[in-house]
C-alpha cells in the first residue's frame, strides 16, 4: 500500500476519478442549507474520505449570501439578549437565524452556534406549549419554520465539524424531510462511516420520504468507499425508476463511478452511452477507469471523442492520462503530446499536473524535462519534492536527490522512503541502513515498504550481522509474518550465506503466493552462493510439489535465468518444453527469458533460431540480441544489430547504450571514435541522460586500447563525481597492459569509495601481483582477512548426465578427484611437451616456484575440462562454466590442450565465452 501511495502520480486523491461534481440544481424548494465538509479534528477522515469529492465538495447549492449585518448603536448587548431579538421579533425570525448560523460558520465560532440551538430550541418549547393550550397558532406555517432551523442547525454543526451535535439536532426534530436526511446520509458517507449512511438511507425510505438527486449520490458514494454491488445495483434500479433513466448527469457520474470502482469497467462504458446529459466529470470517469483497468489506448481514444464532443477536459484529465503514458506505453509520444494540449490549456502549471509530468519525464529517463518542470512550478507540494528526490535517484544523481530531501520544507514517510528506495537502487547499501536507523530513532511511521526496502539494503550488502538484526527486527515489531516480508527476508537469507535460515522461513511459507517467491528466491540463492547442484535440486522437488506450488510466469522466468547463469542448457530446454505444452504460461517476458537463456547457455544457434522464430520482439529482445553478441565477444555484430534497430526506428533506453558501448571494446578494429559519437548522441539524439555505466563503458573501451589519457578526460569531465564503477573499468585496464602508475590512482579512488568491497582488494591485490610486487599483495590480502572480508573463491563446474559437477582451486571433494588429478597430470605434460610454459605470475601467493607451479596447475578450470574430457565421447566439445575471469595460465593451457586433445572446448567466464579449438580461442587473446 506504501508503495502505490509513493509512486502515485495523480492528484490530491486518485480516487477522485469516481466521483461527480457536485453541482446538483437546486430542488424544488429553495435552497436552506449550507455547503459543508467534515473537519478532520473533529472527525478523522479515512484514507479515502475525499476519494470522491472535488475541491471544496458540497451535495447543496448554497444559499445566496445574507446581507451584511445592520450597525447596532448604542449599548452594546450580549449575544443572548441578540438571539431573543432574532427569534422574539415579528418578521422573519428564521431567516435571521440562518444568517447568524451563517457568520457562525464563516468565523468558525461553535460557541454562537450552540446559543442560537439554544435559542431556538427554546422557541420551539414555547411553541410547543401553546399548541397544547389550544392557543391561535398557525400550525403549518410553524412547521416548516421549525423544519428550515433545524436543517440549517444540522448543515452548521456539520461545517463546524460536529457531527455528534448534528446528530442530535436530527434526533430531536419532530418532523424530518428529505433534506434532513441527506444532510447526514452524506455526512456519514464523507467521515467514512458508510453503514450508518446506508442505514439512514434505508430509514427514509421505510419514513416514506421520496430520495431526490442528491440523496441518490450520497448513498451512492457510501457505496463505493465501501464496495457493495449488489446494493448498488439495486439503487441504480431505484434511480431509474424515480429520475427517470438518469437524466440528472451528476447521479449518472456517481453511477459510473460506482461500477468503475466494482470493477465493472464495461456497464459504465454502457451507462455513459445511455446518459442524455455528459460533463467533464463524466468523461473523466470512462477515462479513469480505463487507465485503472489497463486500457491505456482505449483511454487516448476517449480523450480525442471527447474533444470533438466539445470538453477541453481539466487538470484531472491530463493527470490521468499522463498516468497511462507512464504505464503502458514503451515511448514518450503520449506524454508528450499530453503536455503539450497542458501548454495549449495554461494548465502545466496546475500542482497535480506539474506532479505527473515530473513522474512522466522521470520514467522515460528525461532529467532536464524533470528539472524545467519542477522549477516553474508556483507552488510545490510534498508530492512533487518527493517525485524530485525518486527522479534524481532513478538518474543516479544520489548526492542531488540528497540535496533536495535536505531541501524539503516538510517530509512524510513517503519522502523517506523514496530516499531509502532511491539508496537501494545505486547499490548504496550504507546510507539506506544508516537512513533506515534515523527513522526508527525519529519515530517515522514505517510501513511494510520500508521493512522490505531495510531488508533489501542487507542483501546488498551480504554482512551476517547485520541480516540478523533486521531479521530480528522485523519479528519484533510483527511484520516478519506478512508473505511478501518472508519472502524477502528468505532472499537475504540467502544473499548472506544464510541458507539453514532459509529453509526455515520456506517451511513458514503458508500461502501459496508467497511459498512460490520463497522457492524462486531459495533456488536463486543456491545458485549465487555456488551451489548449483542444490539449486536444480531444489527446482526437482518444487517440481513433484507442484500441487502445492504455482508455477506462474514469474517462477518460470527466474528458473530459466538461473538455468542460463548456470549453463544448465538441457534443464533450460525441458522449462521450454513446459512452456510450450501450456501456452497459458507463455507471453513476451517469458519468451525473452528462453532467448536469454540459450544465449547464456552458449546455444548460439538454438538462440538465433528461437529469436527468429518468436512472434513478437520488444526492447528488451533487442537489448537480450546485443547482449548475446557481447557475451561471445563479437562487437561487430553487436553494432550491427544497434544499425538494424536505428533504421527500424526503435527507442534505445539506457541499458541499450550501455550494451553497445560495451560492444565497441570486442570490434575486430578500434572502435574508440564510436564510442564517444555514442555516449553524444546519447541526450543531444534520444534524450537519455549518461549514467554512471554509460562513462564506465567508455572508459573502458578507451582505456583498453590503450587510450589512458582521454579515458582520464572523460572521468575529469563527468557531470557528476565518479563512482567505483568508472575507477574500477581503469583499474581493470591497467593491469591489462601493466599501467602501474595510473592504476594506483585508480586503486585510491576506488578505496575511499567501497573500502568494503572484497572484490576491490582483489583487483589491488592482482595489480600488485601482475608488477611483481609480491609483499604489497600479500598485505592486501591479509588486510582483506583481518577486516572479515570474503570474496567469491573461484569455482568451475561442467554439468553432465544432468548433474552438475563443480570444482574449486586443489578440490579433492569430487569422488572421482584421483582420476581427476592423474588424468590432468598427464595431460600437463602433454601440453609442456606442445609448447605449453606455465606462467607463475598467475599466482598470488608468495611462495617457492615449485610451489607456485602446484597452485597454478590445480586451478578449477582445469580440474572441470579434465573432468569434462574423460566422461564425455571422443570428439564431442567440452563445455566449461567458470564464476569469474578466467586467469592468463589457464588460457594458454586451454589453447594448446584443445590441439594435444582434438576437441573444441567452450568456457564461459566472468567476460563472455571462450571457444578453443585447434590452438587459438575466439577471443584473440583479448578479454
Amino acid at each position: 500500500a506504501a508503495a502505490a501511495t509513493f509512486f502515485s502520480t495523480s492528484p490530491s486523491s486518485a480516487a477522485a476519478t469516481f466521483g461527480p461534481r457536485p453541482l446538483l440544481a437546486p430542488p424544488p424548494s429553495p435552497p436552506l442549507l449550507l455547503p459543508f465538509t467534515l473537519k478532520s479534528a473533529s472527525l478523522p477522515s479515512p484514507p479515502l474520505a475525499t476519494s470522491l469529492q472535488r475541491p471544496n465538495p458540497s451535495l447543496f447549492v448554497p444559499a445566496p449570501p445574507p446581507p451584511p449585518p445592520r450597525p447596532v448603536h448604542g449599548r452594546k448587548r450580549s449575544s443572548s439578549n441578540r438571539l431573543v431579538l432574532l427569534t422574539d421579533e415579528d418578521g422573519a425570525p428564521s431567516g435571521r437565524c440562518r444568517r447568524v448560523l451563517h457568520l457562525a460558520v464563516q468565523h468558525d465560532d461553535l460557541e454562537l452556534a450552540r446559543a442560537v440551538h439554544a435559542a431556538v430550541a427554546k422557541k420551539l418549547y414555547k411553541r410547543g406549549s401553546e399548541e397544547e393550550e389550544g392557543e391561535d397558532v398557525e400550525v403549518e406555517r410553524g412547521s416548516e419554520e421549525e423544519a428550515l432551523l433545524m436543517n440549517c442547525l444540522i448543515s452548521t454543526y456539520l461545517n463546524l465539524g460536529q457531527l455528534r451535535d448534528a446528530r442530535q439536532v436530527f434526533d430531536e426534530m419532530r418532523e424530518r424531510d428529505v433534506v434532513s436526511y441527506t444532510c447526514l446520509i452524506s455526512a456519514y458517507a464523507k467521515c467514512g462511516r458508510e453503514a450508518e449512511a446506508v442505514g439512514f438511507f434505508t430509514r427514509m425510505r421505510h419514513s416514506s420520504i421520496e430520495p431526490n438527486g442528491f440523496s441518490f449520490v450520497a448513498v451512492l458514494t457510501a457505496c463505493i468507499r465501501q464496495p457493495n454491488p449488489r446494493l448498488g445495483l439495486q439503487l441504480h434500479a431505484l434511480v431509474v425508476k424515480s429520475l427517470h433513466c438518469c437524466s440528472n448527469v451528476h447521479v449518472s457520474n456517481v453511477l459510473m463511478g460506482f461500477y468503475v470502482g466494482c470493477g465493472r469497467l464495461d456497464d459504465a462504458v454502457d451507462l455513459f452511452g445511455e446518459v442524455v446529459e455528459r460533463d467533464v466529470t463524466s468523461w473523466n470517469t470512462v477515462i479513469s477507469g480505463m487507465v485503472k483497468e489497463g486500457r491505456y489506448d482505449r483511454a487516448f481514444d476517449m480523450f480525442q471523442d471527447m474533444l470533438v464532443d466539445g470538453f477541453c477536459g481539466d487538470a484531472f484529465t491530463l493527470s490521468s492520462l499522463l498516468t497511462a503514458a507512464v504505464e503502458g506505453f514503451p515511448r514518450a509520444t503520449q506524454g508528450e503530446t499530453v503536455h503539450a494540449h497542458a501548454l495549449k490549456m495554461g494548465l502545466e502549471l496546475d500542482l497535480s499536473v506539474s506532479n505527473s509530468l515530473i513522474a512522466f519525464y522521470t520514467k522515460f529517463g528525461c532529467a532536464e524535462d524533470v528539472i524545467g518542470v519542477f522549477h516553474r512550478m508556483p507552488r510545490r507540494d510534498i508530492i512533487s519534492w518527493t517525485g524530485m528526490v525518486r527522479g534524481y535517484m532513478v538518474f543516479g544523481l544520489v548526492e542531488s536527490a540528497i540535496e533536495v530531501f535536505d531541501l524539503m520544507p516538510m517530509r512524510n514517510a513517503v519522502s523517506y522512503n523514496a530516499l531509502l528506495t532511491g539508496f537501494c537502487w545505486n547499490n548504496d547499501s550504507s546510507r539506506a541502513l544508516d537512513l533506515f536507523k534515523e527513522m526508527v530513532e525519529e519515530g517515522i511511521e514505517l510501513s511494510d515498504f520500508t521493512l522490505a526496502s531495510a531488508i533489501n539494503a542487507c542483501a546488498m550488502d551480504g554482512e551476517v550481522n547485520k541480516s540478523e538484526q533486521i531479521h530480528a527486527f522485523a519479528v519484533k515489531v510483527g511484520c516478519g509474518s506478512a508473505g511478501w516480508i518472508k519472502a524477502a527476508l528468505l532472499d537475504m537469507c540467502t544473499k548472506c550465506n544464510r541458507l539453514e535460515d532459509a529453509h526455515k522461513l520456506l517451511q513458514m511459507c503458508d500461502d501459496e503466493e508467497s511459498r512460490s517467491i520463497a522457492w524462486t528466491s531459495l533456488i536463486c540463492g543456491y545458485a549465487r552462493n555456488g551451489q548449483p547442484n542444490e539449486a536444480m535440486s531444489l527446482f526437482n522437488v518444487m517440481q513433484r510439489e507442484k500441487d502445492f506450488i504455482i508455477m506462474d510466469k514469474v517462477m518460470l522466468t527466474t528458473v530459466l535465468g538461473v538455468c542460463g547463469f548456470l549453463g544448465f542448457g538441457e534443464m533450460g530446454k525441458q522449462i521450454h518444453g513446459y512452456i510450450y505444452k501450456y501456452s497459458d504460461l507463455f507471453d513476451l517476458q517469458v519468451g525473452n527469458a528462453i532467448f536469454s537463456m540459450y544465449s547464456k547457455c552458449g546455444d548460439k544457434d538454438d538462440a538465433m533460431r528461437y529469436f527468429s522464430q518468436m512472434p513478437e520482439h520488444d526492447l528488451v529482445s533487442w537489448n537480450t540480441l546485443i547482449t548475446a553478441h557481447v557475451l561471445h565477444q563479437r562487437g561487430d555484430d553487436a553494432l550491427s544489430v544497434w544499425k538494424r534497430m536505428e533504421k527500424m526506428g526503435m527507442i534505445p533506453d539506457h541499458i541499450t547504450f550501455a550494451l553497445v558501448l560495451s560492444a565497441c571494446k570486442f570490434t575486430k578494429w578500434s572502435s574508440v571514435d564510436a564510442s564517444r559519437n555514442l555516449l553524444l548522441s546519447m541526450s543531444s539524439s534520444y534524450g537519455i541522460t549518461p549514467a554512471s555505466e554509460h562513462y564506465a563503458a567508455v572508459v573502458d573501451v578507451l582505456s583498453y586500447w590503450g587510450h589512458f589519457d582521454e579515458a582520464g578526460e572523460v572521468i575529469q569531465n563527468m557531470p557528476f563525481k565518479p563512482d567505483a564503477l568508472v575507477w574500477r573499468a581503469l583499474l581493470d585496464n591497467c593491469r591489462y597492459h601493466s599501467n602501474i602508475n595510473l592504476g594506483r590512482e585508480a586503486v585510491r579512488r576506488i578505496l575511499a569509495l567501497e573500502p568494503k568491497d572484497p572484490s576491490t582488494y582483489v583487483l589491488i591485490s592482482n595489480l600488485y601481483a601482475a608488477s611483481g610486487r609480491w609483499h604489497c599483495s600479500e598485505v592486501v590480502r591479509k588486510e582483506l582477512k583481518e577486516k572479515g572480508l570474503r570474496k567469491h573463491p573461484a569455482q568451475s563446474w561442467i554439468i553432465y548426465n544432468s548433474t552438475i559437477h563443480s570444482f574449486f582451486t586443489r578440490d579433492r571433494a569430487h569422488p572421482q578427484s584421483k582420476d581427476i588429478y592423474s588424468g590432468l597430470d598427464i595431460l600437463i605434460l602433454e601440453c609442456m611437451k606442445a609448447g605449453y610454459v606455465p606462467d607463475s605470475s598467475f599466482v598470488l601467493h608468495e611462495v617457492e616456484e615449485y610451489q607456485k607451479k602446484d597452485f597454478l596447475f590445480y586451478h578449477s578450470a582445469k580440474l572441470a575440462v579434465t573432468y569434462g574430457h574423460l566422461v564425455t565421447g571422443v570428439g564431442r566439445p567440452v563445455r566449461i562454466m567458470k564464476n569469474i575471469r578466467l586467469c592468463g595460465d589457464c588460457h594458454t593451457f586451454l589453447k594448446c590442450l584443445s590441439t594435444v586433445i582434438g576437441r573444441e572446448i567452450s568456457l564461459r567466464d566472468a567476460t563472455g565465452f571462450h571457444y578453443f579449438k585447434n590452438g587459438k580461442c575466439s577471443c584473440n587473446n583479448c578479454w
